[in-house]
């Protein structure tokens, strides 16, 4: 009896051993979970404090001049149909920018975006149809390349042309003032153009670009290299520009913040447009075409025939 009484005893301490082996795991898997919430709150409150800073010290504030005020007719394109060698890259294509219009044009690249954007501008002609434009339409363009820059000059150099004053549609500024509107404060303004870096070349040329004044924007992948802050600036720009714009863009956030309508070149010369931004889009895309349509494919161009 001693003896069962013992294993029994035993029996009862591992029970115990077991269960206190239990609660010692939850404890354990609690404090991680704590830890876990506790880490990812601080994270939370590190990035409001940077926020508050950011926003202590100022954000970029650009500012794009607005042109002639539009009428009703702004750009109409009927019938534009354009090959390049063996590829038709787009047929039949029929849109109305209506006033106040934020335009995203996507699709890969090769599609013809910006050969659109030259037939726009008249660089290049259509096979067939038209572009028409309003009587009041004043273009300005900002395209890829940044070639026209000359890197003798500092940056102040480059955006004011050496001017003092400029002209800001019908406002009159300070072209340092203008300068810093892009992020570029104190001596940043006499930094030579070949010491800068991509982002900072892409805000010096469309610092020149926006100036001019134009009511109708074309930008060719205007945030490419942008930091966070001046391409937020961007954004609240162009919502807030009385004019339209056109924008060639694979950011689909940015997209999704500014734009009213969308051109989407989806292949075999087809160019989609839509009225709504970048999600709504995709949504109509996939119904018009299956799930499927929203899988990355390679572009198939569709073949020109004469």
């Amino acid at each position: 009896q001693k003896a069962k009484r013992l294993e029994q005893e035993a029996r009862e301490d591992k029970s115990k051993q077991q269960t206190l082996q239990r609660e010692l795991d939850w404890m354990r898997q609690g404090q991680k979970a704590r830890q876990a919430k506790s880490k990812a709150r601080i994270s939370a409150y590190n990035e409001m404090a940077n926020q508050s800073e950011r926003e202590k010290v100022g954000r970029a504030q650009i500012v794009i001049p607005n042109g002639p005020r539009l009428g009703s007719k702004v750009i109409e394109v009927s019938g534009l149909s354009k090959h390049y060698g063996d590829k038709q890259l787009i047929e039949n294509l029929e849109f109305s920018l209506p006033p106040g219009g934020i335009v995203g044009v996507i699709g890969p690249n090769g599609a013809g975006k910006s050969t659109l954007f030259k037939m726009l501008t008249g660089q290049e002609q259509p096979d067939e149809g038209s572009v028409e434009y309003g009587d009041t339409v004043k273009l300005s363009y900002v395209d890829q390349s940044r070639d026209d820059l000359n890197d003798k000059d500092t940056v102040w150099e480059a955006i004011s042309g050496g001017a003092e004053i400029i002209e800001l549609g019908d406002a009159q500024v300070n072209s340092r003032a203008y300068c810093s509107s892009f992020n570029f404060k104190g001596g940043d303004q006499q930094k030579p153009l070949n010491l800068l870096s991509g982002g900072e070349r892409n805000r010096v040329h469309m610092a020149r670009l926006l100036k001019e004044g134009g009511n109708v924007l074309l930008l060719d992948e205007p945030t490419n290299d942008l930091d966070v802050e001046t391409l937020r600036a961007l954004e609240d720009a162009l919502v807030d520009f009385a004019g339209c714009a056109v924008v060639i863009s694979h950011d689909r956030f940015f997209l999704d913040r500014i734009c009213t309508h969308m051109l989407a070149f989806e292949g075999d010369a087809h160019v989609e447009w839509f009225e709504g931004n970048f999600e709504d889009y995709e949504e109509d895309k996939k119904r018009r075409l299956g799930a499927d349509a929203l899988e990355p494919k390679r572009l198939k161009h569709k073949k020109f025939t004469r």
